[in-house]
């Protein structure tokens, strides 16, 4: 069945100014509407490497809900468990500078409880036969309860991603039973107690390396921007991953084509180097594509000894 992605639906609404932002000031500019969310994201540029992934999720009982899926079908994403309910997705309002960096956002979260109930009636064969599991960790907690029971009862990996941190504090059990947590230094800071944005690469892989064997973690990846990105096992494992150095149109959706990309990588055999350097090259690709969508790459591109399905 591919990697199983589970995980919330938004619509992003985006702002660019025209001229130099003025923070506080009125600033002329596009305004632009599109189909966002971590996992929904990285569904999609799962399916964009011609693997064929499959995504669990809620999308509003509307026409925009309906576009969500047909969208993602035409990319050759499995969208048989996306049900249609009542205010299933969410909404991120955000503003950018000129850098395309976010210089504010609001977000209303949906309700992804319904989820649960879907898990229980088909969990079995969601996860019986997939390759790999890519979870958005601040989902209802029974939610990522059934996602780790299945994982568990069928051998499945798991690799998760995170949107709102202090959701995923709460959970610092859970983050013992998964196989690889991807955040970036700002996130990481939180979830430690401690403020990283100062340090660069070699310093934080020090300390993330100490951290994960305290907390017990398994593996960890924290991505840093522009200066690329680290991870530390909790086997002592760790290493950087360089950023490729790319013409910077926008910067939503980088870190979810990184964690897609280093879920690709670990879910198909490759140590955890190669699959943040896949991370890296995926995430360089949103970075500088006006569409803010993955472009398509073979299986092969990365060394990937993967049948393409079509």
């Amino acid at each position: 069945m591919g990697i199983v992605v589970i995980g919330a639906v938004f619509v992003d609404i985006k702002g660019y100014p025209l001229a130099t932002y003025i923070p506080g000031g009125r600033n002329a500019g596009r305004v632009e509407q599109v189909h966002g969310g971590v996992c929904r994201n990285v569904a999609e540029d799962i399916a964009n490497v011609e693997l064929r992934p499959t995504f669990v999720s809620l999308v509003d009982d509307t026409g925009t809900g309906q576009d969500v899926i047909d969208k993602l079908a035409r990319h050759k994403v499995n969208t048989r468990y996306i049900q249609r309910v009542p205010d299933g997705m969410g909404t991120w309002l955000a503003v950018f500078n000129n850098e395309g960096d976010v210089v504010a956002a609001i977000s209303k979260r949906p309700d992804t409880n319904p989820l649960t109930d879907l898990l229980a009636e088909k969990g079995d064969e969601i996860f019986k036969d997939c390759d790999g599991i890519a979870i958005e960790f601040d989902l209802e907690k029974d939610t990522v309860k059934q996602v780790l029971y299945f994982a568990q009862k069928y051998h499945k990996k798991v690799y998760a991603a995170v949107s709102n941190m202090s959701i995923a504090m709460e959970r610092r059990d859970f983050l013992q039973q998964i196989d690889c947590f991807v955040c970036n230094q700002q996130e990481a800071g939180i979830l430690f107690s401690d403020e990283y944005d100062h340090m660069g690469p070699e310093e934080m892989c020090r300390t993330l390396a100490a951290n994960v064997g305290s907390a017990r973690i398994p593996c960890m990846v924290v991505t840093m921007g522009d200066k690329g990105a680290v991870y530390a096992c909790a086997d002592g494992e760790s290493g950087i991953v360089p950023a490729k150095k790319v013409n910077v149109i926008d910067t939503t959706g980088a870190g979810d084509a990184f964690f897609a990309g280093t879920v690709i990588g670990r879910a198909y055999g490759k140590t955890m180097a190669e699959a943040c350097g896949i991370g890296s090259r995926l995430a360089a690709s949103v970075i500088c594509t006006a569409e803010n969508v993955c472009p398509r790459f073979r299986p092969q591109e990365f060394g990937l000894d993967v049948p393409v399905v079509d």
